[in-house]
């Protein structure tokens, strides 16, 4: 795998604070893919500006006091050509994921459109028995495909849930389900359990943390799970959404109780003037490695594959 100079990579490191790539912890891994979006466009940008706007996160976090960046250390991939196809693509992804996980390190992948999750998901399915997936999102994506694409953004996480060893999905954020995704979900409640954004001031904390008690979790956010006020750079900006505060609440409070084991963030489609919405992109996906390696590898302890 080839790595960006960290200059030029996520958190536009100078060399001297670079870690090696034996001893780095963690790789970003962008992937633009853009090929089943159905409203607004962009999302092949979407890594490439979350990288230029990290260079301007603030390194030091005031939450724990230090520069995370340091104790984690973070290689950021060249992004491939992507396949023209959606399943020739999603192969492609899973093989730069499966290479991470050998090299023994986090992966964190920055879409693109959601269906990459298809792809990222493989070999954390292959190599966990029990896997829980945290997933922020405005929409289900429990569709059985759409448009003709069985793996559309708008299945992505009905592709998830083909793996038998994905046993528990929790959605939060959700305020967009189609009819045909109904009978799926109905059925699905011993796997599948959906925190609508209408019913967040009922949210129960210790509830919610308690499907991810001693579980390994991947953790998949879709920013359009904001509020369209915080995020309009995305193909489906929508009213009623989470907060940044609320968000990282729940990452932190699964992370205390679980092992993050890789992460995505989507469906950023930049926007010219917004560039707002590319910095809350990459201060997220800094927060969520944070999370992972201060928190939960912190208190868990670092588990090997099952």
């Amino acid at each position: 795998m080839q790595f960006m100079k960290p200059q030029d990579g996520f958190l536009g490191l100078e060399k001297k604070d670079a870690a090696p790539v034996k001893s780095a912890q963690a790789v970003v891994i962008p992937f633009g893919l853009e090929a089943s979006v159905s409203y607004g466009g962009g999302t092949s940008k979407g890594p490439q500006a979350m990288i230029d706007a990290s260079h301007q996160v603030e390194l030091f976090d005031d939450e724990f006091w230090c520069e995370p960046f340091r104790q984690i250390g973070i290689l950021t991939a060249k992004e491939p050509k992507i396949g023209k196809s959606v399943p020739k693509a999603l192969d492609q992804l899973e093989k730069m994921v499966e290479d991470v996980l050998e090299m023994g390190k986090f992966p964190m992948t920055f879409g693109g459109e959601h269906s990459i999750t298809a792809g990222t998901i493989r070999p954390f399915a292959r190599r966990y028995k029990d896997l829980h997936v945290l997933h922020f999102d405005a929409h289900a994506d429990l569709r059985d495909g759409y448009d003709g694409e069985h793996y559309s953004h708008a299945a992505a996480l009905r592709r998830v849930l083909d793996h038998k060893s994905v046993t528990w999905l929790s959605s939060f954020g959700i305020r967009n389900i189609s009819q045909s995704e109904i009978p799926f979900l109905e059925k699905s409640k011993q796997r599948v359990k959906i925190y609508w954004a209408r019913e967040k001031s009922k949210w129960n904390m210790k509830e919610i943390v308690s499907h991810f008690k001693g579980k390994n979790v991947y953790v998949t956010f879709d920013i359009d799970g904001l509020d369209a006020s915080l995020m309009p750079a995305t193909g489906t900006p929508e009213p009623g959404g989470l907060f940044w505060q609320e968000s990282v609440d729940i990452i932190r409070e699964v992370a205390k109780v679980s092992n993050l084991v890789g992460a995505d963030v989507n469906e950023l489609a930049p926007k010219p003037n917004l560039h707002g919405c590319n910095f809350l992109a990459a201060k997220l996906a800094y927060k969520i490695l944070t999370y992972a390696f201060l928190v939960s590898r912190a208190k868990n302890g670092r588990k090997k594959a099952a």
